[in-house]
């Protein structure tokens, strides 16, 4: 009976494992594809907005790369919450030495204050959309810790010329400033994640690399939404998607973040994702669940089976030693895809990341194991800590500000 059972679902598992080398190299030629397209300038008007919070890893050549973009008609606002974040003197600094020869029309340090209800980002990017100019088109976002490149805006606002695009995003590659072996698993498990968008339905937004129309940011009633939301990329992809309109992955807005952590860091970071998506949009969230633990269970658990099928001698045993080769060669092969993608993708940063390749592909089996136990982790508990403010999550858009132990 179990040999029945399990015939049917070795097929399956075979079938699923195409499947999923089908769509991965579907990404890799769309990301390729997209990414080497060179647009002209658009006619929107764009605020970008730049929430930031202390000094990030590589914070001044992040800023500079904001200023050296290439589009015609926007212009920018840094937002910080209070004059004495460590970020405001050198934003202010940065502003006069580099605005002259930036394309930017103007570009602003906003004190936003305190928030309240909100995640301290959400408010900072509110505080910035409320004073907008009123002929702003668009209102694209990046994060500080985020190394542009000069087509990025470009690359963003290009898409949202159609309707039914109600945002577009591009999506971050940690470069590790060390390569230690917490740096190392921090690009490979979030490398695992950056393949995944493409040009399908199941895209979500990322906040440090995103765009959406002004028209839809009031459609939707962006404001009431992000006003008791933790996340601003989740709540708005949500928001998107309910008012039946599509999120479009701009692989040419894909940012290096160059970054070092601990195992501590690590952990900290990667359950707090884990668990803002589980409040948000809870479906992903089992998604992803399911997703890595049948990678593991595809790899380990018939690779058991196989071998049990070889001491008995099965008849079948050619399909069930093939069910564990297929998983495995599919994860060695999308770690190989990935790598040469954002080898291309971001040139520039081609040797730093060599380090992180390799473990990422010699290390797969290794880094699911990491990310299901990060994810696992995330199932329990609604409280987060996040650049040194406790929040605890009630729900989508009902949060709870803790404490703050920088205020």
């Amino acid at each position: 009976m179990f040999w029945d059972i399990y015939t049917v679902i070795a097929v399956l598992a075979i079938l699923s494992q195409g499947v999923f080398l089908w769509q991965s190299r579907r990404n890799y030629i769309y990301a390729l594809k997209k990414a080497a397209r060179q647009h002209a300038d658009c006619r929107q008007r764009v605020l970008l907005t730049v929430p930031c919070k202390g000094i990030d890893n590589a914070f001044e050549a992040n800023i500079r790369s904001i200023f050296a973009l290439d589009y015609a008609d926007f212009i920018v606002h840094f937002v910080v919450e209070d004059t004495s974040d460590a970020a405001y003197e050198v934003l202010c600094r940065l502003k006069d030495e580099l605005s002259a020869a930036s394309r930017a029309g103007d570009v602003s340090v906003l004190v936003a204050g305190t928030g309240a209800g909100c995640s301290q980002k959400i408010h900072n990017l509110l505080y910035s959309c409320a004073n907008a100019p009123s002929d702003i088109d668009i209102f694209a976002f990046a994060d500080s810790d985020a190394h542009l490149k000069c087509g990025w805006l470009k690359h963003l606002v290009y898409p949202l010329r159609k309707e039914r695009y109600g945002a577009s995003t591009g999506y971050r590659w940690f470069v590790p400033e060390k390569n230690n072996l917490a740096s190392l698993a921090m690009s490979a498990i979030n490398a695992k994640i950056a393949q995944m968008p493409g040009n399908t339905n199941f895209n979500q937004l990322w906040g440090g690399s995103m765009a959406v129309r002004a028209e839809t940011f009031r459609k939707i009633n962006l404001e009431s939404i992000w006003k008791r939301a933790i996340s601003d990329d989740l709540s708005l992809s949500y928001a998107i998607k309910k008012a039946g309109m599509k999120i479009i992955f701009a692989p040419g807005c894909m940012v290096a973040s160059y970054e070092k952590t601990t195992w501590a860091g690590l952990f900290e970071f990667a359950r707090r994702q884990f668990v803002i998506t589980r409040v948000t949009i809870p479906r992903t969230w089992w998604f992803g669940m399911f997703c890595i633990a049948y990678s593991l269970f595809g790899v380990w658990a018939t690779s058991a089976v196989a071998i049990y099928a070889a001491v008995l001698n099965r008849d079948t045993l050619g399909l069930y030693a093939f069910v564990p080769v297929m998983f495995i060669t599919g994860q060695i092969y999308r770690a190989v895809i990935r790598q040469k993608m954002i080898k291309q993708l971001l040139p520039e940063d081609a040797a730093k990341m060599k380090p992180a390749a390799i473990a990422d592909i010699a290390g797969t089996f290794i880094w699911s194991w990491v990310m299901f136990v990060f994810i696992l982790s995330s199932g329990f508990g609604h409280t987060i800590t996040w650049r040194g403010v406790r929040y605890k999550l009630l729900g989508p858009t009902e949060t709870i500000v803790m404490s703050n132990k920088d205020r």
